[in-house]
C-alpha cells in the first residue's frame, strides 16, 4: 500500500473507533508508539505490534462510552502522515472528557512503523 491509502483507511478506521483493526490491517510488527510522556497506564514508548495491541486494548477497555469522534483529513508528505483526533468519551472512574491530539506516523515498506501522539 501507498502512504496515502494507509492514511485513508487509517482516517476511515479511527473515524469508527475501530483502532485496533487499523493496528491488525496497517502496522508493521515492529511499529513503535511513542507519547509525549510516561504516565501510570502508559510508558513514554512502546515497541512491537504485540505491545501496542496490548496497550490499545488496555485504553478500550477503560471507557464507558464514545460520544463521539473527529478526524482530520490526513497531511500526507513523503512517507509520513499526520492527523488530529477528538474524542468525547466518559472514561471509567473519570466521568465524560475531551481528548484531543495531533497523531503523527511513518510508514516504510507499506506499514505503519511509528506513531507519535501530541496533546
Amino acid at each position: 500500500m501507498t502512504t496515502q491509502e494507509i492514511a485513508r483507511k487509517l482516517v476511515a478506521y479511527c473515524a469508527e473507533g475501530e483502532f485496533a483493526k487499523a493496528q491488525t490491517e496497517l502496522y508493521a510488527e515492529n511499529a513503535v508508539s511513542i507519547e509525549p510522556y510516561a504516565t501510570p497506564n502508559f510508558a513514554k514508548e512502546t515497541k512491537g505490534l504485540p505491545e501496542l495491541q496490548k496497550k490499545i486494548k488496555f485504553f478500550l477497555d477503560g471507557l464507558d462510552a464514545v460520544h463521539s469522534i473527529k478526524v482530520s483529513e490526513p497531511l500526507v508528505v513523503a512517507n509520513a502522515i499526520s492527523l488530529s483526533i477528538d474524542m468525547d468519551v466518559d472514561m471509567k472512574g473519570q466521568g465524560r472528557m475531551n481528548m484531543a491530539e495531533i497523531c503523527v506516523y511513518e510508514v516504510k515498506d507499506g506499514k505503519i512503523v511509528s506513531e507519535q501522539f501530541f496533546f
